[in-house]
């Protein structure tokens, strides 16, 4: 892409900043609203996923989709809202946390902290709120499109927020985060590469799931979280739950997926069920290229 082009569009982006959060939701609505109608795709990926989780009565799917639709949208204007507001004016839409004080006995014991924050209502001011005060790693996606870099650098990378990526360089910074005592940011419903996960039912349909979040709770002994932020209504703010696992429940990728499927319960309007959860992604090339040079160097 042009550079122009590029910075234009980043210019344009950046606008969302001044939007009030109100304003920022009642647009965003609007939008999701205009994607279901349009997006034959997105829509048909959310009736299934939803139908398939059996949350929702089946009478009850169709108007439970337009809420959903509209949260959605909230979801993508409130982001780019809240990459460009000050920090401050961020952390003051938190109205509560629920569950910080086991975030603070869990600090003290020095294995570090493994926050999962599902695609369940705002997942971006979870790790906002933290990083304000605490240090804290965060794994991300790069994207496809390289000029959505910097703009994703600068709208997450704050306060104490390291980004790490998703691959080999990005699990030995997770790692030693966590030797530092520190936390860590993980979507766990998100679809892994081939040869980064293992089969497990989600919702009783077999869905591809990685295996990064138990493998660092079982090396580290971290205290693992499942954390997201509501919505509230009439873009009052959010409130932030944060719920405790048990030792030992994700040391399995099935135990992963119903601690998932448990969070999502919650609130399931605010799920994004138009993510093409089941679907399976290419193998990843840092995994092959490692693989690759062990099998030789064993020659």
């Amino acid at each position: 892409m042009n550079v122009f082009i590029a910075k234009l569009l980043m210019f344009l982006l950046k606008i969302f900043a001044y939007l009030p959060l109100p304003v920022a939701h009642f647009f965003g609505a609007i939008l999701g609203l205009i994607n279901f109608i349009c997006n034959r795709k997105s829509r048909k990926h959310a009736r299934l996923n939803l139908s398939q989780s059996a949350l929702i009565a089946p009478k009850n799917v169709n108007k439970i989709l337009l809420k959903n639709a509209m949260e959605n949208g909230k979801g993508v204007l409130e982001t780019l809202s809240l990459w460009f507001k000050s920090l401050t004016t961020v952390i003051s839409y938190v109205k509560t946390v629920h569950g910080w004080n086991a975030v603070e006995l869990a600090l003290k014991q020095g294995n570090g902290v493994i926050f999962l924050t599902p695609h369940l209502g705002c997942f971006e001011i979870t790790s906002l709120y933290y990083g304000a005060d605490f240090p804290m790693t965060v794994l991300y996606r790069q994207p496809k499109k390289t000029w959505l870099q910097p703009l994703i650098l600068q709208g997450r990378e704050r306060g104490n927020i390291k980004l790490a990526p998703a691959n080999m360089q990005g699990v030995r910074d997770l790692l030693g985060a966590l030797k530092r005592g520190e936390a860590v940011g993980i979507l766990p419903d998100q679809t892994p590469a081939m040869g980064e996960g293992e089969w497990a039912n989600l919702f009783d349909k077999p869905a591809y799931t990685m295996t990064l979040a138990s493998k660092l709770a079982l090396k580290t002994g971290a205290v693992v979280f499942m954390a997201y932020g509501e919505r509230l209504t009439w873009a009052r703010g959010y409130a932030i739950h944060i719920t405790q696992l048990q030792s030992g429940v994700v040391n399995t990728v099935q135990g992963l997926n119903h601690a998932i499927e448990t969070q999502i319960a919650q609130n399931p309007v605010q799920y994004l069920w138009s993510y093409p959860r089941y679907k399976i992604r290419q193998f990843n090339r840092d995994k092959l290229t490692e693989f690759l040079i062990k099998k030789n160097a064993a020659k």
